[in-house]
């Protein structure tokens, strides 16, 4: 008997067993500390890029639902402070890092997705001013991990950055996870259909990056025609 339940306490502590991309698998595995987790990783440091924000965010507000059947139910009130503690502490770290050398550790990384990212933050804070910026940033997948720490290096004042990663913080974690409550609230048994949600909460996140590498090429086709 204890031979078998150590068996299932290794299986459970596996690291196959968990996705990391998969919001599912995640909050099955970890709970409302899993969202706190992967969001500071996500907002702060630089190797979170890859995770799943959004989708981890939505898909936890559906499973705050009462009475949904899927793989783990979540207490609305954890999930929504964890998310809010996770995405501004995650958030405030990264600013910190830039300021102590975010271009250095941005240049040791090979990863092209990272770069492109950082160069899309860096137009974001000189389009759009420092407040619309981080704000926005938020939002857009790749970008919110790269823009703190370059608002950091960029040396954007920290009680303006602080002020408004606070405010889209708030809206984006709020925002995603009552989001999933309230459509997991409204449609009977909508945990059936949790992987199309979810594909569909990611196409959507993915959205302003792919329109973003469109109008890019399409300048450079114009820039290279009129030479």
């Amino acid at each position: 008997m204890a031979l078998t339940v150590l068996a299932a306490a290794s299986q459970a502590l596996s690291p196959q067993a968990v996705n990391l991309l998969d919001a599912g698998s995640l909050l099955s595995a970890f709970g409302a500390l899993g969202v706190a987790v992967v969001l500071f990783a996500e907002t702060g440091l630089l190797v979170g890029f890859f995770l799943p924000g959004d989708s981890l965010l939505f898909t936890a507000g559906l499973l705050c639902v009462p009475g949904n059947h899927g793989a783990a139910h979540l207490s609305l009130p954890q999930v929504l402070c964890a998310a809010v503690a996770g995405a501004l502490l995650g958030a405030q770290t990264g600013y910190l890092i830039g300021r102590r050398g975010g271009r250095a550790l941005l240049a040791r990384s090979r990863s092209r997705k990272l770069h492109e990212g950082a160069e899309r933050a860096e137009e974001l804070l000189g389009r759009y001013g420092h407040a619309k910026a981080i704000v926005l940033a938020r939002f857009v997948p790749i970008v919110r991990t790269v823009l703190n720490p370059m608002a950091g290096a960029l040396g954007v004042p920290a009680r303006t950055f602080t002020l408004w990663q606070v405010a889209g913080g708030l809206v984006w974690t709020v925002g995603l996870v009552l989001a999933g409550y309230a459509l997991g609230s409204s449609v009977p048994n909508v945990d059936r259909y949790l992987l199309p949600i979810v594909a569909l909460v990611v196409v959507v996140s993915l959205t302003p990056l792919a329109v973003e590498v469109f109008r890019r090429r399409g300048t450079r086709t114009s820039n290279g025609g009129s030479h």
